[in-house]
């Protein structure tokens, strides 16, 4: 196809239209995924190829222009930027000392390698030779789109890959400084004082500073364009910090990525953009320009440059190969994770060739034939590339072949009574304030998989008039384009009735409604009207949770929730089943969930947190009427989750009657969630434990496990 153009338009090489070129890998970035799904080859691999076909080294198509190495770069920082946003917090930090165990494997056995293969066969110098081992000691995740790709982003091995990504890319960028540095004859004190204060002052800006900066940016702008853009900023901003303080970008971007991890919900609109832009055009901009480096050609020129090639992919590739298996011997992983690890850590690209093009660029002196004496010569640089070549395909094919397997092997894993269509979630709306923020939660609350049992539902009287019907259908309309943004059918409902509430049971019984979600107008707070038909209407349907949200704040930047308890909640049908709605606001939102309870309510929560791990504490608190208590613990960004009982369940207080009347007047500034849980009817995923047998908590903790796998 592109042949054929070029011939229409009787285009000279390389091309300079940028219509022309722009248009020429759009129809790359189209194809390649289409062609190669067929053979089942990682698309990443051919939009490689791809590069190397249409580049300046094959039929010179395309130049290797500023253009396309800075949309390029955009796809690098992104790259690291997602890998840094999409991992699990809770786990990352549960497995920081494996991820700081992976880095050393991962960064010692190829430096030692790399030295050993430079001095003694290469005949390098010492210096010459650990800037040539640095090359093999880092890693660049250009597998991490697949590993996305297939869901399992949030899987041990993979967090304790990206968590060691960043030890051994710092390292391996510090040996570069050090050499460059000895090379100048700049070591001393005085360096290693600036960059050990530069790399910290730049490492607390971003992960505390952005935070801050992101969390208020979000409260102001509400415009998802102006969110996107926001987004790109912070990435290049957090970049531009890493080069001033001496390090790559690449550690800016993936900080920038954990700065904003717990801003930008997993389950949101804009985490859908972020995605959708970054594997639609920056990455496969970077796969294609990583292509067009390479030159087949230079590989025949003399048998040093193949004998070169040939050492750099066999330390490279044999060192993280025996890296992953050292750490999956080491933490006891089963085979199909420690390729993962081999997979996500095999392919050189950012870091290796920063590095090469520094050191090939310092020149030591001439030679007697005039010619400069470079710290690493041509073979050297032309390895590089072959290795960047080589290492991108097994890196492919491998992360493909394993990320698939250990998919099947969840989804075997996954018990048949967590089938998500069981869950079947319901918004009630009628306020055009509470649009936004109910929808955001009811993302927040779903089940991962759950993508089209969610309804949204509008109550018309049968008096109402035309003004009624277009209101109805705008406050659905506004649900809708939320879930659309995040990839979620929401279904809309419209019901005539003269009776609101009546319209609403019938609908929880037509379509076996398991979470109706309600809101409170944030003006208005708890009405006498709402209190009224909360309790002889709302909570009469004892087959479903009722949940009542307040938002005066967007959800994704509530920093903690503070979750209470009555006396024997975990006695109560329906306790799992709210519980998980309470976890997945967690998981999703990237929240600390702070429990407040009584000591068996408390103990059976810290025993399932050990199987299915969110940032959480847990505070023994038995006065439950004494929610005042909790108010004064509080701080800012922090929201309320009050699990409450309907009339004559194990859990209910008569002080419960009270909340309505003490939210208005303390909580009216403050997100908080009230959840009635059903009190009749079996659990449609935990009915058949037994709350009071504390053998079934370690059942029930592995059952919450694979429904959020």
């Amino acid at each position: 196809m592109i042949i054929t153009l070029l011939s229409l338009t009787h285009t000279t090489l390389p091309l300079e239209d940028p219509i022309l070129k722009f248009l020429v890998v759009l129809i790359i970035i189209l194809f390649a995924p289409l062609l190669l799904n067929k053979i089942k080859i990682p698309h990443l691999l051919g939009l490689i190829i791809a590069g190397a076909v249409i580049g300046p080294n094959g039929f010179n198509i395309l130049t290797r222009d500023s253009n396309i190495v800075v949309t390029g770069t955009t796809g690098l920082l992104y790259i690291m930027f997602l890998a840094g946003l999409e991992i699990d917090i809770a786990e990352f930090k549960k497995n920081k000392w494996k991820s700081l165990g992976f880095g050393a494997y991962t960064f010692v056995i190829p430096f030692v390698l790399g030295i050993t293969v430079a001095h003694y066969l290469l005949d390098y110098n010492w210096l010459t030779s650990f800037l040539f081992a640095s090359l093999f000691s880092s890693h660049t995740l250009i597998s991490y789109p697949i590993i996305s790709k297939f869901g399992i982003a949030k899987n041990r091995a993979v967090n304790i890959t990206v968590g060691g990504t960043l030890i051994t890319d710092i390292l391996a960028l510090l040996v570069l400084a050090v050499v460059v540095g000895m090379t100048t004859g700049d070591v001393n004190a005085a360096f290693w004082t600036k960059l050990s204060v530069s790399i910290l002052v730049f490492g607390a800006v971003v992960l505390f500073g952005f935070p801050v900066i992101g969390r208020w940016f979000f409260k102001k702008v509400d415009d998802k364009i102006s969110q996107y853009i926001f987004v790109l900023v912070m990435i290049y901003l957090a970049s531009l910090l890493a080069e001033l303080a001496g390090v790559e970008a690449i550690i800016g971007a993936f900080l920038a990525g954990l700065a904003l991890n717990r801003l930008i919900p997993h389950t949101s609109a804009l985490m859908n953009r972020v995605e959708f832009v970054g594997n639609a055009i920056f990455i496969p901009f970077f796969l294609i320009s990583v292509g067009m480096l390479v030159d087949f050609k230079v590989f025949f020129n003399d048998f040093d440059t193949i004998k070169v090639a040939l050492l750099m992919i066999g330390i490279s590739i044999g060192g993280k190969y025996l890296a992953s298996v050292a750490t999956r011997k080491t933490f006891k992983y089963t085979k199909e994770e420690g390729l993962i690890i081999f997979g996500l850590s095999s392919a050189s690209a950012a870091a290796t060739l920063a590095t090469v093009m520094v050191g090939y660029n310092i020149i030591l002196g001439e030679n007697d034939a005039g010619e400069p004496i470079r710290l690493l010569n041509e073979s050297v640089l032309n390895g590089s590339i072959l290795l960047i070549l080589i290492s991108c395909t097994i890196s492919s094919l491998v992360s493909q072949k394993n990320a698939q397997a250990i998919h099947d092997i969840d989804n075997e894993n996954t018990i048949t009574d967590s089938n998500p269509n069981e869950e079947r979630l319901l918004m009630a709306l009628n306020y055009e304030e509470t649009v936004s923020p109910m929808t955001n939660l009811i993302l927040a609350l779903k089940s991962k998989k759950n993508t089209d049992n969610i309804y949204a539902l509008n109550i018309i009287s049968k008096e109402g008039n035309e003004s009624s019907e277009k209101k109805a259908g705008k406050l659905l309309e506004n649900a809708l384009k939320i879930g659309a943004a995040a990839d979620v059918k929401i279904k809309p409902l419209t019901r005539f009735d003269n009776n609101v509430h009546n319209g609403i049971s019938n609908e929880l019984k037509e379509h076996k409604i398991t979470d109706l979600l309600v809101g409170i107008s944030p003006e208005r707070g708890f009405t006498p009207s709402f209190v009224y038909n909360l309790y002889n209407n709302y909570l009469e349907n004892f087959s479903t949770n009722v949940l009542v949200y307040h938002a005066v704040q967007p959800v994704s930047t509530v920093q903690r929730y503070l979750v209470v308890f009555a006396e024997n909640a975990h006695r109560e049908p329906g306790f799992f089943h709210s519980l998980l709605k309470i976890w997945n606001i967690g998981r999703n939102t990237g929240a600390v969930v702070v429990f407040h309870g009584h000591e068996d309510t408390i103990a059976i929560i810290e025993k399932i947190k050990k199987k299915v791990n969110i940032e959480a504490e847990f505070i023994i608190f038995n006065n439950w009427e004494n929610l005042a208590a909790i108010e004064k613990s509080m701080k800012d960004n922090d929201a309320l989750i009050l699990m409450m009982a309907k009339r004559g369940m194990i859990s209910y207080h008569f002080s419960m009657n009270e909340v309505p009347t003490f939210l208005n007047t303390h909580f009216n500034t403050r997100n908080y969630l009230l959840i009635y849980p059903f009190a009749q009817e079996a659990e449609p995923i935990l009915a058949d434990r037994n709350v009071n047998n504390p053998e079934d908590f370690t059942e029930i903790g592995n059952i919450i496990q694979k429904i959020f796998k």
